[in-house]
């Protein structure tokens, strides 16, 4: 099952890499986004959807416990681990802000399997070659499922200093 979703994963970034050259654009309706024949895996989805528009973009903490595990794992190395570290690190981000009724970050996939989901966005960055140009490619958020609660967490992030 895992190595499905590697591939699965894999085969997005590849995909969308094989036409780096065209901008990569967000999902026009995210709601479609979240369909699934597998009422299972429709519900990891929405509750990572969720979580992701609630907790993370809007910073509202206090609803972190209806979404994560409490011995949540993360391996963004700039995050510690445990839903009380979680909250502690993203509290200081400021006041929560209004939840919106989709994810405001450029969204362009909601890929589910297993117990697996990823989140892939569109992101601008500054052409090295030239920083006043900049040009688009693709960043991923992965979340295993457990017992109806976001358990783990990956992402591409490099240590910051």
């Amino acid at each position: 099952m895992r190595a499905f979703a590697a591939t699965l994963l894999v085969g997005l970034c590849v995909a969308l890499s094989a036409r780096a050259q065209l901008p990569v654009q967000p999902a026009a309706d995210q709601a479609r986004l979240l369909e699934s024949p597998d009422p299972r895996l429709a519900a990891n989805k929405r509750l990572v959807y969720d979580f992701w528009r609630e907790v993370f973009e809007g910073g509202h903490m206090e609803l972190a416990e209806k979404y994560m595990a409490e011995s949540y794992i993360q391996h963004n190395p700039n995050v510690p681990t445990g839903r009380a570290a979680f909250v502690d690190f993203f509290s200081r981000n400021g006041a929560p802000k209004p939840i919106e009724p989709r994810i405001r970050a450029p969204l362009v996939a909601v890929v589910a399997d297993g117990d697996l989901v990823v989140l892939a966005f569109a992101r601008r960055m500054a052409d090295p070659s030239d920083p006043a140009k900049k040009y688009t490619t693709t960043w991923f958020d992965m979340f295993r499922i457990e017992n109806g609660k976001i358990a783990e967490h990956w992402d591409p992030a490099v240590r910051r200093q």
